[in-house]
């Protein structure tokens, strides 16, 4: 009685560890790049992507990146990041790997008025 005790609960005890490992295992290639290091377009990417991608960037320094963006256009270097508040120069080294500064875009203007030009008549 006692073997077929020990028996159940050693295969318990591994049931139960194998699970854990597969676990465990699912979300690190869940976070894990699939070709060296994941890289971020800061040009392009939305705040969600930049907070996955770069390191010691959260939520909230992510949609300050994009807002900044929008504001002043598109980024042409690394280190205008660190003219975004919060972010700085260390942060840009650790991740000067994983930046991508492709597809650059103007600035947006406010909008305004247009003025009315007559149309000339023929």
């Amino acid at each position: 009685m006692k073997s077929a005790f020990t028996a159940k609960a050693s295969l318990i005890a591994t049931t139960l560890a194998l699970s854990l490992l597969l676990a465990t295992g699912a979300n690190a290639a869940d976070r894990a790049p699939t070709h060296g290091v994941d890289k971020v377009n800061l040009n392009t990417a939305d705040a969600a992507t930049i907070d996955r991608v770069l390191l010691n960037i959260g939520a909230s320094k992510a949609e300050a990146i994009v807002a900044y963006r929008k504001e002043h256009g598109s980024f042409k270097s690394a280190e205008q990041l660190a003219l975004v508040k919060g972010v700085g120069l260390k942060t840009i080294e650790k991740n000067r790997d994983r930046i991508l500064l492709g597809a650059v875009a103007p600035a947006r203007k406010p909008a305004t008025k247009a003025a009315a030009r007559p149309v000339a008549k023929r």
